[in-house]
């Protein structure tokens, strides 16, 4: 049995130049441990810019990149019972999850459905809980109310379209090139607009006397104040991203005029604050809605950890219309 890893010893400008595949040995197990078969893993923007070194958190180096995905038990340590020879479990968040194979306590597991798809699966603990929480923790919204978000095209974008209509929000999707549009309608947007000055304007025209009192912005830049203006006065605006690479603007109309909140996001402060069974009813609905087919990803193309920085680099693009996968055994 082979075991590879794809591990990163400095960070770069070129996220692809600085990653490799490594050949390493099979772990011993001690007490308390498995061993996972690692079945599908994602690469999430996140990530590419943990390459860069211009994420927010970085582990020290060398490391194995990855954050997320789903795995399968191969082997259990000493006294350990479950979970079972088998099963199909979540990989701990930031556990360096590009790998073949990897070691991690058993307690730390959640087991996931045998039955559903992996590289779905491998998808829900970064991307769908975002989404989630953005929609519920910063306003207040009811069936029919409207929610205007930018990067609609991208992952969290997707996952927050399907979520807000099984909660019964109307959403405002605003992509960055006509060549986005058709993919977010299908995944059931339902207004879709290409980013522009005249932002404000299209979307009064399209939702008339509707008020927009939740903003998402993934871009920052100009893009924000754009969000902003679309917003109803006293309305919040919730960045989680700066797809722009430039800090976040907001105008004196927005924030002193029209009372416009501007407040951040980030999942890992989340998963640092929130208790354990918080996170649990979180993942337990979202692995139901999964499970169902209620909930999904495009996939754009999958990956062997041999070729980490082909990978890399298609996921470094723009052009894209879904996920880039590692799925080191082929068959997930």
């Amino acid at each position: 049995m082979k075991l590879i890893k794809a591990q990163y010893d400095i960070r770069g400008p070129v996220p692809q130049d600085v990653i490799h595949p490594v050949v390493f040995e099979r772990p011993q197990l001690g007490a308390g441990e498995v061993l996972l078969e690692v079945l599908a893993a994602p690469i999430n923007p996140s990530d590419v810019l943990t390459l860069t070194g211009d994420y927010g958190m970085l582990p020290p180096l060398p490391a194995v990149g990855g954050n997320e995905g789903v795995g399968r038990v191969i082997e259990l340590g000493p006294d350990v019972r479950h979970p079972a020879i088998g099963q199909v479990v979540l990989l701990p968040v930031g556990s360096g999850t590009w790998t073949t194979h990897m070691v991690a306590e058993a307690k730390a597991l959640i087991p996931l459905p045998n039955d559903v798809d992996p590289k779905q699966l491998a998808m829900i603990t970064v991307n769908p809980p975002t989404a989630s929480l953005l929609l519920t923790d910063f306003v207040d919204l009811h069936a029919g109310d409207w929610v205007i978000q930018n990067a609609a095209n991208s992952g969290v974008g997707s996952y927050l379209i399907q979520l807000a209509k099984v909660r019964g929000f109307r959403t405002i999707n605003v992509v960055r090139r006509e060549s986005a549009v058709e993919g977010v309608r299908q995944q059931g947007g339902d207004v879709v607009l290409v980013d522009g000055p005249d932002l404000r304007k299209r979307v009064r025209d399209l939702i008339g006397k509707g008020e927009v009192r939740l903003g998402i912005d993934a871009v920052a830049g100009a893009a924000t104040d754009r969000l902003a203006s679309c917003l109803a006065p006293g309305a919040t605006l919730v960045n989680y991203g700066r797809m722009s690479g430039e800090p976040c603007q907001l105008s004196s109309m927005a924030l002193i005029f029209n009372q416009i909140r501007l407040t951040g996001f980030w999942l890992a402060h989340w998963f640092r604050t929130t208790s354990q069974p918080e996170q649990m009813a979180l993942f337990s609905d979202l692995t139901r809605l999964m499970s169902s087919g209620t909930l999904h990803a495009p996939i754009h193309a999958t990956y062997g950890i041999e070729d980490i920085q082909a990978a890399v680099a298609a996921a470094a693009q723009g052009e894209r219309h879904g996920k880039i996968l590692i799925v080191p055994h082929g068959g997930a």
